[in-house]
């Protein structure tokens, strides 16, 4: 199997934990931290994973990782309110329902999946 893993930036590991894992339902795979506030944390969801890292040191801010899904609204009606988001689902132009929302770290997490059949 291939998959590309993304690693975020985040300031605060414990507060990125609260996030992804208590609010958005990710599963801790591996972590390694002296402190609960620094150090690596990878949390997976599915077939998804995703690497968050704190510090960062050289690896730039902002950055924003693609979950590709089998239904966006799925999503969005589990995290509505839990989180809030940038954007709501809305099918795109190029044929995928999309939203999209930001840890508190300002990454972005963009949701993809199959365009609604409500078109």
């Amino acid at each position: 199997m291939e998959r590309a893993v993304p690693i975020l930036p985040v300031d605060d590991l414990h507060a990125a934990r609260e996030f992804y894992v208590d609010k958005l339902g990710f599963t801790p795979t591996f972590e390694n931290s002296d402190d609960g506030h620094s150090g690596i944390l990878r949390i997976a969801r599915g077939t998804i994973a995703i690497t968050l890292d704190c510090p960062m040191d050289g690896h730039g801010r902002n950055a924003c990782v693609s979950l590709e899904v089998s239904d966006a609204d799925r999503y969005y009606r589990e995290w509505n309110a839990r989180v809030t988001f940038s954007r709501p689902p809305h099918d795109e132009p190029w044929g995928a329902r999309t939203f999209d929302l930001q840890d508190p770290f300002g990454n972005t997490i963009f949701v993809m999946g199959p365009a609604s059949n409500a078109g």
